[in-house]
């Protein structure tokens, strides 16, 4: 897979984001966001998952573990959203990671008087991992689900959450794939006529 520095933030949805994190897997190149440990950082506080300013001990674990639940939560919302049923094993892994105990939260104040949320330490993998997990429980489980859409790009697959009015948009992004489209459609015009 292709890297690239471009996170996404736009589907809607926490567990969204985390199959974002790889781009263009229809193409025959896809692009792999979370490309190492500082990206998953940087993804983490992005997301909020990890609060502005905390460190965590991530490493490569970290890394592989978010890439799993990825994989998986791609496999059961593709499977549902194209009219399948998930697979029980992937099911039951995701429910288990949810199990796990979600991170304490706390109120600290900075050296300015400032009141900061942080997670209570030691800062678990496990247990951030379970917050993406409960997250797409909440959303596979709810009507949410209905507004769940897949991008019509040709190469994309992204997931977003469809909150246009009228429920009708069609692109992850209008700048990206919808743009993408445009253009497209622009040159085959101006092709035809020419």
């Amino acid at each position: 897979m292709a890297a690239s520095s471009d996170l996404r933030f736009d589907t809607g949805r926490l567990c969204l984001d985390l199959l974002a994190t790889v781009g263009g897997r229809l193409s025959t190149s896809p692009v792999e966001r979370l490309d190492g440990v500082a990206r998953l950082v940087t993804w983490l506080h992005r997301t909020g998952l990890l609060p502005a300013g905390q460190e965590a001990d991530v490493d490569a674990a970290w890394l592989q573990d978010f890439k799993a639940l990825r994989g998986r939560l791609h496999r059961i919302v593709h499977s549902e959203l194209r009219g399948g049923q998930a697979a029980a094993h992937d099911i039951d892994e995701l429910n288990r990671t949810a199990a796990a105990r979600r991170p304490a939260e706390v109120l600290t104040r900075d050296t300015d008087g400032t009141l900061l949320r942080r997670l209570a330490e030691p800062v678990r993998c496990d247990r951030l991992l379970a917050v993406v997990a409960e997250d797409a429980i909440r959303l596979l489980g709810s009507d949410e689900r209905k507004d769940l859409r897949i991008c019509a790009g040709p190469t994309c697959d992204l997931v977003y959450l469809d909150t246009s009015r009228g429920r009708r948009r069609r692109w992850c992004s209008p700048a990206a794939c919808g743009n993408r489209h445009y253009v497209a459609a622009h040159r085959a015009r101006k092709a035809e006529t020419a």
